[in-house]
């Protein structure tokens, strides 16, 4: 059932009485002993990364045929092996703000792996970094799908090899990256959970080969996105598949990304959608 969602049991208790108290505040749920919090914004990504006290470092992985990945991989710290998040970024291709919510990933406990999917694709061999601005969105949109997905299977693949790892893998994207989560869990046989971000749904003949749970998670006012969900929830309830859908009253498209935005709608929806994210690969991927 679609359905808007925001729970506020997860929000910290907030006091304005002094600025030391903020940095002592813990949240009302904790769980495994991991402080909630929210991925950085677009504009404060930067400085978060800069900030993190978490090992993030650049890896290249092999994707089959001779194709290597550059990826940002972002540890967690505990003392036992994490399961492992592909992070999926959005048509703006690798960023700050993507490898910020891998380390956010990793403060609450998992292994994330980040990788460019434009990576080989620019000027002289090079990934985001080697297109202008106002190329990368094209650049997104003309990637082969199977393609896309070779290189997420061995992202998967390269993440539950780590030796710190389990063999527990989930998926997360955004935006063009929520539709490529989606089409994943399509794809990948062997994936335990799916997370999609304001992405559109796969077409409902391809629903059939999904054996992972899949969340959703939508702005109330992104029709676009948001009209090819009753779809895929008729066929995965026929299927007997499980799909939660939240959607966020307000809300607009790339909400966890611009938190500021439409007047308080996209901060209240980060703050029930990043909770419901972080329960759902516990509850999937912590075993």
């Amino acid at each position: 059932m679609t359905y808007s969602f925001t729970d506020l049991r997860l929000r910290p208790r907030a006091t304005l009485l002094a600025g030391f108290m903020s940095l002592m505040l813990l949240p009302l749920s904790p769980t495994l002993g991991v402080a909630q919090s929210l991925p950085a914004d677009g504009a404060t990504a930067a400085a978060r990364l800069e900030a993190s006290p978490r090992h993030g470092e650049w890896v290249w992985y092999d994707a089959g045929g001779g194709d290597r990945v550059q990826a940002w991989v972002t540890y967690p710290e505990r003392s036992d092996p994490a399961p492992v998040v592909v992070v999926i970024h959005d048509i703006r291709a690798m960023s700050d703000w993507a490898r910020a919510v891998g380390d956010q990933l990793a403060a609450d406990g998992f292994i994330a792996v980040t990788p460019d999917l434009l990576s080989g694709k620019g000027p002289g061999g090079g990934g985001t970094e080697s297109f202008a601005s106002n190329e990368v969105g094209r650049a997104i949109r003309d990637l082969d799908p199977a393609e896309v997905n070779r290189r997420l299977r061995a992202a998967a693949e390269y993440g539950t090899s780590l030796p710190a790892a389990t063999d527990q893998v989930g998926v997360v994207g955004f935006c063009w990256g929520g539709s490529t989560s989606f089409a994943f869990a399509v794809d990948y046989g062997d994936l335990d959970a799916a997370v999609v971000y304001y992405g559109t749904s796969p077409p409902t003949e391809a629903l059939s080969s999904i054996r992972a749970p899949v969340l959703g998670l939508y702005g109330g006012a992104d029709n676009r996105v948001n009209s090819t969900i009753p779809a895929a929830q008729a066929e995965l309830e026929r299927l007997g598949k499980r799909y939660e859908v939240n959607i966020y009253d307000g809300a607009g498209h790339g909400f966890l990304g611009r938190q500021s935005g439409r007047d308080g709608a996209n901060q209240a929806a980060s703050e029930g959608a990043w909770p419901a994210t972080i329960s759902f690969f516990r509850e999937l991927l912590e075993r």
